[in-house]
Order: structure tokens, then C-alpha cells, then sequence
């Protein structure tokens, strides 16, 4: 059993290096960002679903931290260490652990390898784009999967028809918001159409209804004497003030008007388009022209991506083009991507990554920088090439 744990460490780390040496060949110099990281700094931009499955805690000097659940924040972060005024253009790539629960997978597994590549400051985006998803399949290939399909979606494309629906400002929001988890989306969409509460009418609602109208610091305080009465402790690694927020915000949903529902109707119809690249970008242009709203940027972006990665080598006959698809971190706000073991969708992520140029604004720097990257999960990728080997 030794024996075979060493074997199995040592064609990891044969697979690593050659994967490393093919980025810096491309000429990504190779880092290795701090596994801690501040938590508050970490968790307010990777989204609810990694958020929940981080591990946290607090060290002796009362600083709260978390073992990094994947590698592009702590890598953002060492660019603007760098970079602090982001006005240079610096491309890094990296292997090394990432730490996060999988309650669907062997407890060996919550510690998992990644190895990948981040682009920062490149201002032609569509290049940039093409560059990182070439460099993640040839990177696949080159270990020796041989079948392997590539799944695309788009963010900015949904972001754009929400912007052109003309929505209110709140729905907007809550719309960008929770399209990263696609059951709680459609519930949303659903009550929002029919004219029902948000949230329901439980507790937390009847909670929310009380706060309308209060200050932060206000609603903090009848929080605080609510837990207290009801002998109820924080949870869930969320401060007071946070709770408070998510209740003041829960308030003004109770107040806001209804979504049209023939609005809710359009996006509904818009999230169920998948399939090859050509055929789905055609039924969005129809269902755009439909509802007479313009998205015509956003689609020839995406029409350029694919023409520029089909000239580039990259075999799209089994791609799948699937507006829903937003992979589970947030900071993405573009183009995204995964590859799958096998010929056929729905295989092993192997793969994956995107568009990310609002990350490093929202970590400190003075400006929107243009970002991109991915990420190969090391592990999966070994045991892939095994298997079909």
C-alpha cells in the first residue's frame, strides 16, 4: 500500500512538472502564493457555495484565516503585492494544494492539487481568452487524455440580458446574484413572477418585516436582542453585522414590486439554451430579436471567441455552448469554461476557469483589470489518464 501511494506521488509530481514547464514555456512565471489567506479578504469573493465548503479559524492573535479553497485570489493578491497600481501586464502559473470540504468525496480528497495559469493586464481580452482555454486543453492533452469534451458559457452574455430586460435595479441584482445557484435562481424567478415574498413567510421574513426602515447599526442591535431571546448563537461563520445586512436586504424585497412575468418567461427560456457553440448562440440571437432587446456586443464577443479558438486548433465538434453554466465561483464575469473527462458532457471536471476582471478592484486595486485563467485539477487528471490508459 506504501509502495503504491509512493508510485501514485511520484507520476503526480512527474505530471505536475511537465505541466508546469509547458506554462512556462508559454511564458508564465511559476509563484506559490501563501495556502493561509485573510478569511474576510477571501470569503466576500468567491460566493456562497465555496464559502460554506471553506475551512476557517481564528489564530492566537485573533486574525481570522482559511486555507485557500483554490489558487486565483491568493494569486490576484501576490500580483497587486507586485503591481499595486495594476498597470502591468503579468501572466504567473502555479501548483500546489487547495482546501475544501467535498461532502460527496472521500475525506483524502479535501485536500486536492491544482496546477494553472492567471493573466492579468492583457487588454485584448478576446487573444487572452483564446490563450488560457488553448493552454488548458494542450496542457490536458499533453498528459495523455486523449477524450475529453469542452463545456462554455458566458456570463457577460447574462448579464447583458438582464441590463436590456430594463429589470428594476433590485431584481437586477438579485438576478446576478443568485444565477450562480441555479435551484435557488429558478425559485427566485418564480415567485418573483408570480407576486410572492422572496423568501417565503417563515421566520427570517417576519424578522426582516420589523427591520424595515432601520439603520444598520439599528438592526444590529434588534438582531442581537432577538438571538438573545431566542437563545439562538451565531452561526454559519457569519458575523452579526453580516446577518443584519442579509435581513436588512431581505426587508427591502418584501417592499419592492413584482417581476413581469413574461420577463421571468424571457430568462427562463434564455437559461435552458445548450448545445453546440453555432446552434446555441443563434436560438439567444432569436430570442433576443423575440423580445426586442439588442444583444449584439455580447454575441459577436462570443462568436469571435469560438472562430478565433477553432483557427487556433481547438476541436469543437462535441463543445457545448450552455447559458446556465457559471461553474461555483463568483468572481467570474465573462467567459467560462471546463473541461470533462471522456467523449460525452456531464464526464469528471478536469479542468476549467474564465474571465475574472473585476477581482482585482474588489481586492484593492485602483481600476478594473482585465483577467483570466484556469485551473487543472491535477489529481482527477492523473486518475483519468489511468483509466482510459
Amino acid at each position: 500500500m506504501a509502495a503504491e501511494s509512493a508510485k501514485e506521488f511520484e507520476a503526480l509530481e512527474a505530471q505536475a512538472m511537465a505541466l508546469l514547464d509547458l506554462f512556462k514555456r508559454a511564458g508564465y512565471e511559476q509563484v506559490a502564493p501563501s495556502i493561509l489567506q485573510p478569511a474576510d479578504v477571501f470569503l466576500d469573493r468567491i460566493g456562497e457555495q465555496v464559502r460554506s465548503l471553506t475551512y476557517m479559524f481564528t489564530d492566537l492573535a485573533g486574525d481570522e484565516l482559511c486555507l485557500r479553497p483554490d489558487l486565483t485570489v491568493p494569486v490576484s493578491r501576490l500580483y497587486l503585492e507586485r503591481h499595486p497600481r495594476a498597470d502591468a501586464a503579468a501572466r504567473y502559473c502555479y501548483n500546489g494544494p487547495a482546501f475544501r470540504f467535498q461532502p460527496h468525496r472521500p475525506r483524502s480528497q479535501r485536500e486536492f492539487r491544482q496546477a494553472g495559469i492567471e493573466c492579468f493586464g492583457v487588454a485584448d481580452r478576446d487573444q487572452a481568452d483564446a490563450e488560457i482555454v488553448l493552454l488548458a486543453v494542450e496542457a490536458v492533452r499533453r498528459a495523455g487524455l486523449k477524450r475529453f469534451s469542452l463545456r462554455f458559457g458566458d456570463i457577460a452574455l447574462f448579464y447583458a440580458l438582464v441590463d436590456a430586460l430594463g429589470l428594476p435595479e433590485r431584481w437586477r441584482l438579485k438576478l446576478r446574484h443568485y444565477f450562480w445557484r441555479p435551484p435557488a435562481f429558478h425559485a427566485l424567478l418564480g415567485q418573483l413572477a408570480r407576486g410572492e415574498r422572496a423568501n417565503g413567510n417563515g421566520a427570517a421574513s417576519a424578522l426582516a418585516a420589523t427591520l424595515a426602515g432601520k439603520t444598520q447599526g439599528e438592526a444590529e442591535e434588534l438582531v442581537a436582542a432577538h438571538l438573545d431571546a431566542q437563545v439562538l448563537p451565531l452561526a454559519g461563520n457569519r458575523s452579526l453585522g453580516e446577518i443584519a445586512a442579509r435581513l436588512l436586504d431581505h426587508a427591502a424585497d418584501l417592499r419592492a414590486e413584482p417581476l413581469p412575468k413574461e420577463v421571468a418567461t424571457v430568462i427562463d427560456y434564455y437559461l435552458a439554451v445548450s448545445g453546440p457553440p453555432k446552434e446555441a448562440i443563434e436560438r439567444v440571437a432569436m430570442i433576443a430579436k423575440g423580445v426586442g432587446v439588442d444583444l449584439g456586443l455580447a454575441l459577436d464577443a462570443i462568436v469571435r471567441r469560438f472562430e478565433r479558438l477553432a483557427e487556433s486548433g481547438v476541436d469543437l465538434g462535441s463543445a457545448v455552448f450552455a447559458t446556465e453554466f457559471g461553474r461555483d465561483l463568483e468572481y467570474y464575469s465573462g467567459l467560462v469554461f471546463q473541461i470533462e473527462a471522456g467523449g460525452s458532457q456531464n464526464g469528471e471536471q478536469i479542468a476549467g476557469g474564465g474571465r475574472y476582471d473585476g477581482l482585482l478592484e474588489a481586492l484593492g486595486a485602483p481600476r478594473r483589470v482585465p483577467a483570466v485563467g484556469a485551473a487543472v485539477h491535477t489529481e482527477r487528471l492523473l486518475a483519468a489518464v489511468q483509466e482510459a490508459s
